[in-house]
């Protein structure tokens, strides 16, 4: 199981992959920070006073975290936050199932009603986790721009 885990090339698949998932999920955000407001108070869980912030925030955290995923720059930092975010969508997702409430993810464009299950939006980020958890876990340091760390 340790040489899956560890295997060069899997890990810069994963990173390739994750990175690029963060980086397209940010654009919209960056661009419509208005619509991706919008789109976190439909799911009821960031306090009023707070909203404004997280969306500005989350958009640049994603795409700084999947540049440093691809470079391998800073790269124990991108992977821990690439777990955190990728397992705080999946609360997010998993409450709006468990409330009933009918909105799109709101993932890769502004979430209104829902076009997609939350159940698809919630199997794509477990899927992501086992990559994030893979590269948490690998001892690879091939094709990193910074070896260390």
């Amino acid at each position: 199981m340790r040489s899956v885990i560890d295997n060069d090339y899997l890990t810069v698949v994963s990173r390739l992959l994750i990175g690029g998932i963060f980086i397209s999920a940010s654009i919209y955000k960056i661009i419509d920070p208005g619509a991706f407001a919008k789109t976190i108070w439909y799911y009821h869980i960031v306090p009023g006073a707070w909203i404004n912030l997280v969306a500005l925030v989350i958009p640049w955290l994603e795409l700084f975290c999947g540049l440093t995923l691809i470079l391998g720059i800073f790269y124990l930092g991108a992977v821990f936050w690439a777990n955190l975010m990728t397992i705080g969508f999946i609360v997010v997702l998993a409450s709006t199932i468990v409330r009933g409430l009918d909105i799109d993810c709101g993932c890769f464009r502004a979430a209104q009603s829902a076009t997609e299950p939350a159940w698809n939006a919630l199997f794509f980020d477990v899927v992501m986790l086992v990559f994030t958890v893979q590269m948490l876990l690998s001892n690879s340091r091939k094709w990193r721009l910074q070896r260390s760390g």
